[in-house]
């Protein structure tokens, strides 16, 4: 059931909070992979090795003509004029998301050539823990870098921000709730298998607050890849009614 307050859940299909990140080498792959998971998933996540596959955007409009929606999660980092003309290029394809890792001016850049796209601002990834932050020499707990960054990103323009289930209850109590919240590192157990270290549940996630959950591996890597997507949307069904 849910308990978050009825406004900080947007009016999403619910058949769409699901996004699945289609993490594979090659084209040939993926096209299986979409044909296997059917009407199961709605929204798809196209990352960095998709993209130098040489067959993201064949790919990308092949999934807006079956009427799916489209993540390009490319974490772009560069100078500003570089983000901006990148963000520029990529607003010719028909993309409902992209993702944008870097400071205030490179979040402007995107945000002035987005298009129809709504941009993303990485907050911190879901890989690094309190020991990696301070490697990476910032002087603040996660929730304190996550809560500052979308702050700066709301106001900047974008449509929302990447951050983990475990800080997404700090946003909704501390930001604007016209931030949209996008959580990955989503696992249906507790997580000990690979290098994500700040995980959880799809309901958690959105009773924290989420407004999507990226899930890769746990539908990819199942047995039967259809009825892990078929089993997390009726899990999300089941949360929003």
């Amino acid at each position: 059931m849910n308990n978050m307050p009825a406004d900080h859940h947007k009016p999403i299909p619910a058949d769409q909070r699901l996004i699945f990140a289609l993490d594979v080498p090659d084209i040939d792959q993926a096209r299986r992979l979409i044909a296997e998971l059917g009407d199961s998933v709605r929204f798809y996540k196209l990352g960095l090795e998709l993209f130098l596959s040489g067959a993201y955007f064949e790919l990308s409009a092949e999934l807006k003509s079956q009427g799916k929606r489209v993540f390009a999660d490319l974490k772009l980092f560069d100078i500003p004029p570089t983000v901006g003309r990148a963000v520029a290029q990529l607003a010719r394809h028909e993309v409902d998301f992209l993702t944008v890792h870097g400071n205030d001016s490179m979040l402007e850049a995107a945000v002035a050539n987005r298009g129809q796209i709504g941009i993303l601002a990485v907050t911190a990834l879901t890989s690094l823990d309190r020991g990696d932050l301070d490697d990476l020499g910032f002087d603040c707990d996660v929730e304190a870098l996550v809560l500052s960054r979308a702050r700066r990103a709301l106001t900047l323009g974008c449509a929302g921000v990447i951050s983990s289930g475990l800080e997404a209850a700090a946003l909704r109590r501390e930001v604007d709730s016209a931030l949209t919240v996008v959580c990955p590192g989503i696992r249906p157990v507790d997580n000990t298998a690979d290098e994500q270290k700040r995980t959880l549940s799809a309901s958690d996630a959105f009773a924290a607050g989420a407004d999507y959950i990226v899930v890769g591996r746990p539908i990819r890597d199942a047995a039967s890849p259809r009825a892990a997507a078929e089993s997390l949307q009726d899990e999300i069904s089941r949360y929003f009614k």
